[in-house]
């Protein structure tokens, strides 16, 4: 009778403990997710090596910047031009505070009874969106020259040393920015996946979009990138951040395509693919 009671307690944990685990609304496959999560990894460290052997601005690019800014700056398209020679040291330090709270927000996903009973998952697509936007942003900022606002500062705040330096020409595009809308996005995104009814929603997804905002205009403020480049990165991360949860989204269970043969009502055979909506 014990050995009875034992059995019929497993059964009714298993049963309870089923009942109360939510059901994702992603699928994981370890072989793609695998290869592309590992592609994202190896491709963000092969942008940084890119980053590090970038030349200094040139003596002769540098010299023109210097005893022709004005005209440089003309050149400058008018989007990004009243950016030109921005130079703020506390707007730098500032917008590394957005930007560091933006990759603890996912993990407030976590603290969501409907999210948290898939956190190996979460985290998986999660590591998946960094390491893509990651790759995509060290590659364009290794492989693109283009000088930073604080370049054509004369104000004597920023060194010749510093002006001429790599780290100067990598302005486009924007990695704070992209990384934290990012960042932000996947959470809204995640959390609107789990919690479809939610009222909080709309606030969710203004915070995802106040945040990487913040961080550009600080950015800008800074001399550390013009508009498009804050423009891009924003609309970069924010596409990252959306469209990989959406690519693990299940498929519809109530769509089913399957092959389709038989004899029509004339008498003639037909081969084909039909479309099944159940409801």
């Amino acid at each position: 009778m014990k050995n009875y009671t034992l059995v019929i307690l497993f059964l009714l944990g298993t049963i309870i403990s089923n009942a109360q685990k939510s059901e994702s609304p992603y699928e994981w496959d370890w072989v793609r997710d695998g290869i592309w999560t590992g592609a994202g990894l190896a491709g963000s460290a092969g942008g940084l090596l890119l980053i590090q052997n970038k030349e200094d601005l040139s003596d002769e690019d540098f010299f023109k910047i210097k005893n022709d800014l004005q005209n440089e700056i003309d050149d400058i398209n008018f989007l990004d031009r009243w950016v030109a020679g921005k130079h703020d040291e506390s707007a730098n330090s500032i917008s590394d505070i957005p930007f560091a709270i933006s990759f603890a927000a996912p993990f407030i996903l976590l603290l969501d009874d409907e999210t948290n009973d898939h956190t190996g998952q979460v985290l998986g697509m999660y590591l998946q969106s960094l390491g893509t936007t990651a790759t995509m942003f060290t590659i364009t900022a290794g492989l693109v020259n283009r000088s930073r606002p604080y370049v054509y500062d004369d104000s004597g705040n920023t060194s010749d040393e510093r002006r001429q330096k790599n780290n100067g020409q990598r302005s486009f595009y924007s990695g704070h920015v992209a990384a934290t809308a990012t960042a932000t996005f996947f959470t809204a995104k995640v959390y609107s996946d789990f919690n479809p009814d939610s009222p909080a929603i709309p606030y969710v997804w203004a915070g995802a979009a106040v945040l990487p905002a913040a961080v550009g205009y600080f950015r800008m403020e800074a001399g550390q990138h013009f508009l498009t480049d804050v423009i891009l990165g924003y609309g970069l991360g924010a596409a990252t951040g959306y469209f990989i949860p959406e690519l693990h989204k299940k498929e519809n269970s109530n769509i089913d395509v399957y092959s389709s043969s038989g004899r029509a009502f004339n008498g003639d055979t037909y081969h084909g693919m039909a479309l099944r909506y159940s409801f």
